[in-house]
């Protein structure tokens, strides 16, 4: 299992890794699972603004590229003044591998953080149960 800081020193260092030559706004992410395993992400842009990819789902992707669908906790940081929080997207994403109880911490520029839980970012996500299914 990985310690807070060291998540948070990986979702900080994959800023660098972003690929955001439209934006300029980087955003990294680090993803523990329940089984310990942990995936770093960061933003990918793309001409066409609609295949951009978010930090989060990467992480998420990686993740479940490998195996690993039962997701613990990411941590989600920017450089920017404000948190930075997951978009409706990522959050629908990480529901459908962790769930309302999933652990997110959104640290700003200052490595300030804020912890809360995906239930609360994304109370009516849609699910197994409201499909039907």
């Amino acid at each position: 299992m990985a310690s807070e800081k060291e998540l948070i020193e990986l979702a900080t260092a994959m800023l660098d890794k972003a690929y955001i030559p439209y934006s300029q706004f980087p955003v990294g992410a680090a993803l523990e699972c329940e089984d310990g395993a942990v995936f770093g992400g960061c933003n990918i842009e793309n001409a066409s603004y609609g295949l951009t990819n978010c930090a989060e789902r990467t992480a998420a992707f990686k993740a479940v590229s490998e195996g690993h669908t039962r997701f613990k906790r990411i941590v989600i940081a920017g450089r920017c003044e404000d948190y930075c929080w997951p978009c409706g997207a990522c959050r629908q994403v990480l529901n459908e591998f962790g769930g309302p109880g999933l652990e997110i911490i959104c640290l700003n520029g200052k490595g300030e953080a804020v912890h809360t839980t995906l239930g609360e970012l994304l109370p009516h996500a849609v699910d197994a149960v409201w499909l039907g299914t």
